[in-house]
């Protein structure tokens, strides 16, 4: 006789909130399995089952024993709430089951049923905070490291998601917490809205709406989730809103297309028409080094030359840009020798920013290091990181070779320099020379 197993979410708790299936799962199986809270929860739902409850750390205990069940031949509910697939049961479950030799063909079939997570729970309750782009991070180090968690909050709060923390705070991790508002703050507004919601649709539900400087002094457990908003999210008459961004296209929200816009089109700062607006904001401030160039638009170095290099022919702009192959990058690198006196700026890992005048013969390759080594100084570069490379000119300011790693951030640059005010025309037709045998449009790249 063939068992089965219903990984079930049951959502927030109420019955009301639960899907028909899950409620029907249940009714089916022989068994239901879960931790003590999830089965008080639904306790109206047991009666005449087998009920197994199991504590906090025994997650694995739990699939273990929907397994052994399902291979007496029963029907078996193991139950989560929230959805049983986000940070749920559904995932220790296939590996206990795969370890074991299982497999979807087997006599023992599974069913995911899914239920409202906490997240949308809790957003429901404070207004609409997920209307735009969002993510969750779990603040539990009990099975994920504490600096991979922090790097995700770091990505996070830079990329300007919405966030959902699960697992904020417990009796013994009281500083995690704490350690991830310090995170945030370094990329968002003190005043960022935040909504900290316990026990969303059960008895003790609370609500609690603050600023994300204040976000650690709160009441935080276990049963909270913490919503934290965007740069756009917003508070107004007691509802969390966080805009889709309609306003980017429309008039005061009327329907009317703001010029430049239409409907039903990707906005003028979309993939391809941000680097239309690059291109002319360049056309318009042709004085503006890439640095600058980079930080009026938020992105790295390597995205303004990408932007360029995509540029139509006949654009003639100040600023200029080709890419070079990958299999061409060290050619790229032993043109420089021809350049006469360079000067170079290599940007460490720390930020930090080196400027030094050389020659190309400076260059020594060493295994994976690139070496520049005179009477003056040695240093180092890892070639490694180097990802891409563009030849770039901003006319009659700069020229010279750009060494990009795969962030699109700058390892170091390669810049002519100037004789009396001027740049020796002999070796500026060198170097263009170089460019045109070297440098191509990022779309035959692409191709």
């Amino acid at each position: 006789m063939s068992g089965k197993i219903f990984l079930v979410g049951f959502g927030p708790g109420a019955e009301e909130h639960m899907s028909f299936r899950a409620k029907s799962a249940i009714a089916e199986s022989d068994v239901v399995i879960g931790y003590t809270t999830y089965i008080k929860l639904v306790k109206d739902l047991l009666d005449g089952k087998e009920v197994v409850r199991k504590g906090m750390t025994e997650e694995i205990d739990r699939c273990i024993e929907a397994y052994e069940q399902a291979k007496l031949g029963k029907k078996v509910s193991l139950i989560s709430s929230g959805d049983i697939g986000v940070y749920g049961m559904a995932g220790p479950t296939y590996e206990v089951l795969l370890k074991a030799g299982w497999t979807p063909d087997n006599e023992i079939t599974v069913e995911i049923i899914p239920g409202s997570t906490a997240l949308s729970a809790c957003a429901s309750l404070v207004g609409a905070p997920l209307t735009h782009d969002f993510c969750s991070i779990s603040l539990s180090d009990l099975l994920t490291p504490w600096p991979t968690i922090a790097r995700r909050l770091e990505a996070v709060a830079l990329s300007d998601f919405v966030v959902a923390l699960y697992n904020p705070k417990s009796g013994r991790r009281t500083q995690q917490i704490v350690q991830a508002q310090n995170i945030l703050l370094k990329h968002r507004d003190p005043a960022t809205p935040v909504a900290i919601v316990k026990s969303a649709y059960r008895r003790r539900q609370a609500i609690q709406l603050v600023r994300l400087d204040e976000m650690a002094d709160q009441e935080i457990g276990m049963l909270t989730t913490v919503l934290i908003g965007n740069s756009t999210t917003y508070i107004d008459q007691g509802l969390m809103i966080t805009p889709r961004g309609y306003a980017n296209k429309y008039d005061n929200l009327t329907g009317e297309a703001k010029a430049g816009e239409q409907a039903g089109r990707s906005l003028s700062m979309g993939l391809e028409g941000w680097k239309s607006c690059l291109r002319e904001y360049l056309k318009q401030h042709p004085e503006l080094t890439w640095e600058k160039a980079a930080d009026y638009f938020s992105v790295p170095v390597g995205q303004v030359l990408s932007a360029l290099a995509q540029a139509p022919e006949e654009n003639a702009l100040a600023h200029q840009a080709a890419i070079v192959d990958f299999d061409d990058l060290q050619k790229a690198l032993d043109s420089s020798k021809k350049w006469g006196r360079l000067r170079g700026v290599v940007r460490t890992d720390s930020g930090a920013v080196v400027e030094l005048f050389l020659h190309g013969e400076d260059f020594k390759q060493k295994t994976d290091w690139l070496s520049i080594e005179n009477d003056a100084f040695h240093l180092h570069i890892n070639w490694n990181k180097v990802n891409c490379a563009y030849f770039a000119c901003r006319k009659d300011k700069s020229y010279g070779l750009h060494f990009i790693d795969k962030h699109d951030n700058l390892v170091f640059r390669l810049l002519l320099t100037k004789q009396e005010g001027i740049f020796n025309p002999t070796l500026l037709e060198t170097f263009q020379n170089n460019w045109q045998d070297l440098g191509k449009s990022e779309e035959i790249i692409n191709d």
